[in-house]
Parts: structure tokens; C-alpha cells; sequence
């Protein structure tokens, strides 16, 4: 993948909540993700404790549906692009998730699972409109959902 990679955040890892909340379009409850543990121009890890919150925004009956896990990826890739775009852009794009495709649901649901998740995402592909990316969450080392995700850039 192609682009600069934010130096500014190289030491300072994690990556808190209040650091990725101020850079994806969601906020509140609706920002899902924990933190940010590792990242380079292809990969980011991410951790995250709301699956387990009542107040989590994503829930149905009381219940959080392994489907749900699509969007905790969703905003790993969109934090990954936050952390490789260039320092000096004052206007960010915005990307639409227009497909997800071989999709897997190990566990039906996410509100019972104890440990933290770890979301994983690698950009396989990357151009100016279209980004590939292949994800995975994990917990205790077992894998609860896979897939690949497919994102064009808004090019306004």
C-alpha cells in the first residue's frame, strides 16, 4: 500500500479511545473500538471492551450478533486509514463499505464473550478510489468471525 505513514504516532502506542473517536465519523457509544495496540502501512490490531457494555449502540433484544463484528472492523479500517494518511491532510477522505465477501461466523454472538476483542485488519489492496481489506476478531485466541471488505474513497 502506497502512501505516508503518521510518524507522529509511532511511540506512542496504545492508541487511546479519545485518539480514535477524534478521527472516525462515529462518536459516543457508536465508537466502538478501545484501542489501537499496533499498526504499520498494511496491518492495524485494535482491542475492544463494548461488545460487553449494555449501553452498546449495535445491540438487539439485549443480545450482540456476531454480524455486528463487521462494523469493529469497519472502524479499524477506518482508523488504519486515519493513521496512513498523509500529516498534512486537511481534508480526509471518506470511505463507503460497499461489500463484504467469504464471511465467517464462528460464534452467533459477541455480548457473551468475557474477554476483550482483538481486531485485525490488512489492507490487501489500494488504490486512489478502492481499498481491499482482510479482517479478523479474535478473542483468547479463537477466532470468532473473518472476511474481506471492500471500500471505494469518496473522491470529492
Amino acid at each position: 500500500m502506497s502512501g505516508h505513514v503518521d510518524t507522529n504516532t509511532a511511540g506512542t502506542l496504545p492508541l487511546s479511545h479519545e485518539w480514535i473517536a477524534a478521527r472516525i465519523p462515529h462518536s459516543g457509544d457508536m465508537c466502538l473500538l478501545n484501542s489501537v495496540l499496533s499498526w504499520d502501512a498494511d496491518h492495524i490490531h485494535c482491542d475492544a471492551n463494548s461488545h460487553r457494555q449494555l449501553s452498546n449502540p449495535l445491540r438487539l433484544q439485549n443480545q450482540l450478533s456476531s454480524v455486528c463484528g463487521v462494523e469493529y472492523a469497519a472502524q479499524a479500517m477506518a482508523v488504519h486509514g486515519a493513521l496512513i494518511a498523509p500529516t498534512d491532510n486537511t481534508n480526509p477522505r471518506v470511505g463507503y463499505l460497499v461489500s463484504i465477501r467469504n464471511t465467517q461466523f464462528e460464534v452467533p454472538r459477541l455480548d457473551d464473550i468475557q474477554s476483550d476483542l482483538q481486531i485485525h485488519a490488512e489492507c490487501l489492496t489500494a488504490n486512489e478510489h478502492n481499498l481491499m481489506y482482510e479482517f479478523k476478531i479474535m478473542a483468547n485466541q479463537h477466532l470468532l468471525l473473518s472476511g474481506r471488505a471492500a471500500v471505494v474513497l469518496n473522491t470529492i
